[in-house]
């Protein structure tokens, strides 16, 4: 294999901010999930979550300086950052949750401001609430200039290929707004037996699967064929699923009912981050969704996040061009952008 001078045109759609400070939320009483930090050292503060620490993070969740460095570091040219998905809040009453997502993306949109082209917003918005919801998809794009919206993969435990979720899913068509799917509070946590942070590990790839079934078995590409929509984490256990959704449809005919369009042909309108931290499952990856759907994700800045993701891509894959898409060109096409990573 030809060795190449290393790209640094990356674009990295999965990428996460937390506020330095969150305020006293105006509600009364607090809502007992609301969030708050606690110093933790120099560089780092404790999410503090109902009372008890969710995470500590380090200052490259809010320093626009030291994360362009990183960014210089790892070839990313331009990262698109969201909500830590703990903060997506979707199961807060409507009204706070609404709050602190405008909050936070208001802090968000001052990060994108300082960087200099270098970030880029996805907002957060309270889906738990489809007005409120859209109403902020509609001020995150229209006023705070975002490519579009974070949302988790279940919402209370309900799938986001469920019908009733349409109306949003149809404002994002609309407006031409990309739409994040992040694992957050995966079923199955009682099935597994370790420490917490197998939540990350192991729970997560499972509940994006699910949501990527959920979005093919729910005609999601079906009813909304210009929306743009990627899954975290690969897809999680989406790509083992799907060659059992595949053989299902054609066995039993009332999943050949509800799907007029074959799976295989609606996942390959899905996008996929290639977070799998492994160049064999990424090929896999490829070779299942197309080298036209899979994009650069990162987990930046968080522990558990890929540090060298071009030089995996271009380990794994000896076509430049086939390399180029997945450092850049999907993203642009996902994101609405034109070539070279601008608005």
């Amino acid at each position: 294999m030809a060795i190449l001078t290393r790209c640094t045109c990356g674009i990295d759609i999965h990428a996460h901010v937390v506020p330095e400070a969150f305020p006293r939320s105006i509600r009364v009483p607090e809502p007992t999930s609301w969030p708050s930090m606690a110093e933790a050292g120099a560089c780092a503060k404790t999410v503090t979550i109902a009372g008890k620490p969710y995470r500590t993070v380090s200052d490259l969740c809010w320093d626009v300086e030291k994360r362009i460095a990183e960014l210089d570091r790892m070839g990313i040219h331009l990262q698109v950052v969201s909500p830590m998905p703990e903060l997506l809040s979707t199961w807060m009453e409507p009204d706070a949750a609404d709050d602190l997502l405008r909050y936070i993306n208001d802090r968000t949109a001052e990060m994108v401001a300082r960087s200099g082209g270098r970030l880029a917003g996805f907002g957060g918005v309270p889906l738990q609430d489809l007005d409120r919801a859209i109403r902020e998809l509609d001020r995150v794009v229209g006023e705070l200039g975002f490519l579009g919206v974070e949302i988790g993969s279940n919402v209370e435990g309900k799938p986001i290929g469920a019908p009733e979720f349409a109306p949003f899913f149809a404002e994002a068509e609309r407006l031409g707004a990309a739409v994040f799917v992040h694992a957050l509070r995966p079923t199955g946590m009682d099935r597994l037996v370790g420490p917490g942070q197998l939540q990350q590990v192991l729970a997560y790839p499972t509940d994006v699967g699910l949501a990527a079934a959920s979005a093919v078995t729910g005609n999601l590409m079906v009813r909304h064929p210009d929306l743009r929509i990627a899954f975290s984490h690969g897809g999680g256990t989406f790509g083992l699923l799907l060659p059992r959704l595949i053989e299902g449809h054609k066995v039993f005919p009332a999943l050949g009912a509800e799907m007029p369009v074959p799976p295989l042909d609606q996942a390959r309108r899905l996008f996929f981050d290639g977070l799998v931290y492994d160049g064999p499952t990424l090929a896999r990856l490829v070779d299942l969704f197309g080298d036209d759907r899979v994009m650069i994700g990162t987990d930046h800045p968080f522990n558990f996040h890929d540090r060298t993701p071009i030089d995996r891509i271009e380990a794994t894959f000896a076509d430049p061009e086939r390399r180029m898409r997945l450092i850049a060109t999907n993203a642009e096409r996902f994101l609405a952008l034109a070539p070279g990573g601008q608005p």
